[in-house]
Parts: structure tokens; sequence; C-alpha cells
């Protein structure tokens, strides 16, 4: 299965990201959907996810569900 075009994604990386260059971008100008992205390799892959996935994935690590770094 193609994927969406993210030609025209507006990528950012979070404020917080600053760690030694482990980040990850993400795209959020997309409906429904939220491309993520290397922040080190920004040509290579992407992962999609759901809207609704990414959110309840980011409140999980808000919530300290993973543990803390």
């Amino acid at each position: 299965m193609i994927g969406p075009d993210l030609s025209n994604a507006e990528w950012f990386k979070s404020t917080y990201s600053d760690n030694g260059g482990t980040c990850v971008e993400v795209a959020p100008n997309f409906p429904g959907i939220v491309p993520v992205r290397d922040s080190k390799d920004p040509q290579g892959p992407a992962l999609v996810f759901p809207a609704a996935s990414w959110a309840a994935f980011a409140q999980a690590v808000a919530d300290g569900e993973f543990g803390t770094v």
C-alpha cells in the first residue's frame, strides 16, 4: 500500500528534543493522520499513524506510562 504524499509536510521537532540528537519530527498538517520521521534522516522513511492513536501515545508518554528518561 502506498502512503500519503508527504512532499508538503510541515515538519517540526519538539522544543523538548534537545537531547543529543535522538529526536523525531511530526507533521501535524494532515487531517486524521500524523506522519513521524527520524530528525537525523529527513530524507528517510516516515511512519504514519492515525491521529487518535498518536494522541493516545503522546498522552501515555506525558503520563509516564513508559517510565522516565
